[in-house]
């Protein structure tokens, strides 16, 4: 038998089975049941529906994780429409090339974000603008959210859908400037909720603390999984440690995200504050971004009393691919659980990894030999949007057919990762990719610079944090002509915040191939020596 699968159907069930129980803690204070978040997400669709938004439309959402975001969310997709979140921490020419790309004919955009949106109204193809508080938007004109909500009833049409439709397109930095979109199926979305159900071990009395941005490739698909399995959803405006703490304490959450800068956060104010770290629930978290140092994991583990999962993947991939939650292959009161714990880990359930050389060959179990990361998957995307030429390098580069993960890796024995080195030119710091080349277009804008390469360095904090090399125009080390602040400061004007450049070392010459090309591999070498990988631990 053959049943499409369809994502507004986690709704249907939790509307079904749950209807009278919590469902949303909103930042607001309020709190909704299943119904009442059921409803509101159908008058959002009738809503859209009035504006003449139809099936394969897209619709952005820019939006911290409130539970205006869960009810947009599903308000669109419910039409058949394409729900296309929006990283709120990108710029105005960031949100002007998506809303474009993408060809969006609606938004909705939080108040606090809405100004940036407001700044290029009249570059893009949107015209339907709704916020949820019109007051704290200047400019043109926008509908309140709930305005909309109260004058558009709950009868919408939905559409016939099927499962090989693209219902959601998350956008990624990749590696190089222009944002891809990577379109994902109703098929791909709810598969990967079905295994996050299973890796993450969700439960209808779960409660879920949103500290991973929903933005985040569907928020890793908890806006799928926590729904669909009638859990409860507790939203937030953004990470603060103290609040964290003591939203786990108060509303006894039980689950949560996080990438390896929030467990620092998390740990820095444990040592200052002694909070209490749990509520009525035992607390299990799962990490991703890059590898967890032993000693965060120890923290998290022995002194919060909470249970770690390391999962891995990329917005291409679901995301989730692997996890390093495989208890026999550790023992639970053993030192020897950290040493796995932050390896990327096991294939996730239907999934394929393999790690291969250059000619596409598996390489050995050994865990020495490095190959590059390649998966096939259900939950894998269909394709980046209007990108063919990008969507066919993806899947073809070393090996047909499989996802290429640009992540150089060593397997054991037992088919466990090991991050080694990135091949991409990215950086992942505090969970958020960052292109290196974005970075060094950049700098090469500024009057003073006459090279530059971009790569990762190590970071305590953030796991890793951007470093420019910079050749100056002076060509003198010594007497550059600019200042590391005056090009921080000049990144910090033309990129979102998290893209900033934090480090630079003036340099006489980039080490570069006999044909010109710059050999950044030296100088990750140099700059990761005393780590055991090239890759951070935040």
């Amino acid at each position: 038998m053959h049943k499409p699968l369809l994502v507004p159907e986690f709704l249907d069930r939790a509307r079904t089975h749950y209807g009278d129980d919590e469902a949303v803690v909103a930042t607001t204070g309020e709190r909704f049941t299943y119904n009442e978040l059921g409803e509101r997400a159908d008058r959002f669709s009738a809503a859209l529906q009035e504006r003449g938004i139809e099936k394969g439309d897209r619709v952005a959402v820019l939006d911290p994780n409130t539970h205006y975001h869960l009810e947009a969310a599903y308000g669109i997709m419910q039409t058949g429409a394409i729900h296309t979140p929006l990283n709120y921490r990108l710029t105005p020419d960031d949100f002007a090339y998506i809303l474009s790309d993408a060809g969006v004919d609606a938004i909705y955009a939080d108040y606090d974000y809405a100004d940036r949106i407001e700044e290029i109204r009249d570059e893009v193809p949107t015209e339907t603008f709704i916020t949820n508080d019109v007051d704290a938007v200047e400019g043109g004109e926008w509908e309140s959210f709930d305005d909309v909500l109260d004058e558009a009833g709950t009868d919408y049409d939905r559409p016939e859908m099927a499962e090989d439709e693209i219902i959601t397109i998350n956008y990624t930095s990749g590696t190089t400037g222009d944002p891809k979109g990577v379109c994902r199926t109703h098929r791909c979305e709810t598969i990967h909720a079905y295994l996050t159900v299973g890796h993450q071990s969700l439960t209808d009395d779960d409660i879920y603390l949103w500290t991973l941005p929903m933005f985040h490739a569907n928020g890793w698909g908890h806006i799928f999984a926590v729904t669909g399995i009638g859990a409860k959803h507790v939203c937030t405006r953004g990470i603060d440690a103290g609040e964290i703490f003591e939203t786990v304490r108060s509303e006894d959450v039980s689950y949560m995200c996080g990438a390896p800068t929030v467990l620092n956060m998390l740990i820095d104010y444990y040592e200052q504050n002694e909070p209490e770290t749990t509520g009525g629930a035992d607390v299990r978290l799962a990490t991703a971004g890059s590898a967890p140092p032993e000693a965060t994991i120890r923290t998290v583990e022995d002194e919060f009393g909470w249970y770690l999962k390391h999962v891995y993947g990329a917005t291409e991939t679901g995301p989730l691919i692997t996890t390093s939650d495989a208890r026999r292959h550790f023992d639970d009161d053993s030192d020897d659980r950290f040493r796995i714990k932050k390896r990327q880990g096991l294939a996730y359930l239907g999934t394929e990894i393999r790690v291969v050389d250059e000619d596409g060959n598996d390489v050995p179990r050994d865990d020495e030999t490095i190959g590059e990361v390649v998966v096939r998957g259900n939950q894998i995307m269909e394709k980046y949007w209007g990108k063919p030429e990008a969507t066919e390098e993806a899947f073809s580069d070393r090996i047909e057919g499989y996802y290429h993960m640009g992540d150089l890796a060593t397997i054991d024995e037992n088919g466990m990762l090991s991050i080694q080195d990135r091949k991409k030119d990215i950086i992942i710091s505090g969970g958020e990719n960052i292109s290196s080349i974005e970075l060094e277009d950049t700098l090469f804008d500024h009057p003073e610079v006459s090279d530059v390469a971009v790569i990762p360095a190590p970071s305590d904090e953030w796991g890793e944090t951007p470093k420019a090399f910079v050749v100056p125009a002076s060509g003198d080390p010594n007497e550059p002509g600019v200042t590391e602040a005056e090009l921080e400061d000049f990144t910090r004007e033309n990129l979102a915040g998290y893209k900033t450049i934090h480090r630079v070392e003036f340099v006489k010459q980039l080490p570069t191939t006999a044909t010109g090309k710059v050999q950044k591999y030296e100088l990750r070498q140099e700059e990761w020596e005393d780590e055991e990988r090239m890759v951070g631990q935040g």
